[in-house]
């Protein structure tokens, strides 16, 4: 194998350019080409096919910076499947002339599948990649456990999934992080400490959304903020235990915390942020607000008495507040464990390629006695009987339902991850650069700028 091509697709996460490092060093130790196609899948379809020698004389270029975040190959939710003949006839076109031997694809399920029918043209991989530490498995055989019974709505079925074990080990999850996650919740950790002294300082209940989807699991590694109550998708929200926590909260402590997973839902299965569902070009739902949709439920449920005492001579509404933490956790400087994390399954995805794997992910596997460590699975083996990939979701044996917190196996799940997540360079980082007074009299310059200085066309 002399030349692979390798994109980013799907949402953006900190840790795509240290991933993109990883694969780029690996590459130049086995004297192989890297070309970075540009904007995902959408640069393998267009015309001109902009991409990037990444690794010119089998060095790196200086742009590529595994400490910056975002993607400096840019990034589409463009897609092709098994349908789009002509589309795959015009990739296959693209792959010839630029003399690829494989491709390495950085994303998440969406790009796996967008990946599938590319494989049977040429040899590829991908390299996992999503905050919302979502692909996975939580054992080798959870894809087995979804089944499909007949519905007269469309699309004429409805997916359940009958859990096959009350319990899980550590050991037995398949890609136990994914790069980014660690930083999505490093972020929302800072987040949820500042907004809990405003809670404290003027009596009122915070709810903090966060991202994940159909995933709790950026909720729950938002305990180490130590909220007051954790709300996750895979746990129905039961209202009446929740206003009697909170009103049990407040009336001890004056101010409650709450953190809810953008896609948690009602006891009738509906998510609450999507009751008016809009969708991204992925087909996957935009959420409009599921810490709105409880504050709104709390201001009935728990009525005006709560608050006589503390928030007297003020608007019935205002003990309430809510904030999404949004894209902000998508971004920035990824720290030390995405960083580490990312290049590392961005090398191994390049010795898969050079060993003649293809339409396999690298892994990142953990176990207590030998830690972390890499591995790779066949792309097939997360997806059902019928070819779909379900989001990995929080198990419930991670989860204390009853107190709405974590549980003692959710505590021993992230302590791997976040023990010693930062780095004493993230913490010099910020220290040296964020007053830097350079940031005053400077404009930021875009790697963009600088890449397009690189970029070539067919």
């Amino acid at each position: 194998m002399k030349r692979i091509g390798i994109l980013t697709a799907g949402g953006d996460t900190p840790a795509l350019n240290a991933t993109i490092f990883g694969a780029v060093q690996r590459a130049n130790a086995l004297r192989i080409e890297m070309i970075g196609i540009q904007r995902g899948y959408a640069g393998l379809l267009d015309s001109r096919v902009p991409h990037v020698h990444l690794n010119p004389l089998f060095s790196a270029i200086p742009e590529l910076d595994p400490c910056k975040g975002g993607t400096l190959l840019g990034s589409s939710r463009t897609y092709v499947d098994d349908s789009c003949k002509d589309k795959l006839e015009l990739v296959a076109q693209h792959v010839k002339k630029l003399k690829l031997d494989g491709l390495l694809c950085i994303g998440g399920d969406g790009t796996i599948n967008g990946m599938q029918p590319i494989a049977e043209m040429l040899p590829c991989v991908l390299a996992p990649k999503t905050i919302d530490n979502d692909l996975g498995l939580n054992y080798i055989d959870e894809p087995n456990e979804w089944i499909r019974k007949p519905s007269d709505r469309p699309p004429g079925f409805i997916e359940q999934r009958v859990l096959s074990r009350d319990s899980l080990l550590l050991e037995d999850i398949i890609n136990y992080a994914t790069p980014g996650f660690a930083t999505a919740v490093f972020v929302v950790v800072q987040m949820v400490e500042r907004l809990r002294t405003t809670a404290e300082s003027h009596h009122r209940i915070a709810i903090v959304e966060v991202m994940g989807r159909q995933s709790g699991y950026i909720a729950l590694g938002a305990a180490y903020a130590q909220p007051d109550i954790i709300l996750i998708p895979e746990v129905p929200l039961n209202l009446e235990q929740l206003t009697q926590r909170v009103a049990q909260l407040y009336e001890l402590q004056r101010n409650v915390v709450i953190v809810v997973g953008e896609g948690v839902r009602d006891a009738n299965g509906q998510e609450l942020g999507a009751a008016m569902p809009t969708y991204d070009p992925a087909g996957n739902i935009k959420y409009s607000g599921a810490a709105d949709a409880i504050a709104a439920m709390l201001t009935t449920s728990l009525g005006e008495d709560l608050f006589l005492e503390t928030r007297s001579f003020e608007p019935a509404s205002s003990p309430m507040f809510s904030r999404k933490v949004g894209h902000t956790q998508r971004g920035g400087r990824p720290i030390l464990f995405d960083r580490y994390c990312g290049t590392q399954l961005g090398g191994k995805a390049v010795e898969m390629l050079a060993d003649g794997h293809s339409n396999e992910v690298a892994t990142l596997q953990y176990s207590e006695s030998a830690g972390f460590f890499l591995s790779s699975l066949p792309a097939n083996k997360l997806r059902d009987q019928w070819g779909e990939i379900h989001p990995r979701e929080v198990h419930p044996s991670m989860y204390d339902a009853r107190r709405m917190t974590l549980s003692q196996l959710g505590i021993d799940y992230l302590k791997p991850i976040f023990t010693n997540a930062v780095g004493a360079d993230d913490v010099e980082c910020i220290r040296r650069e964020v007053f830097d007074a350079g940031c005053l009299s400077n404009r930021y310059q875009s790697i963009n700028t600088d890449i397009r200085k690189r970029i070539r066309y067919l």
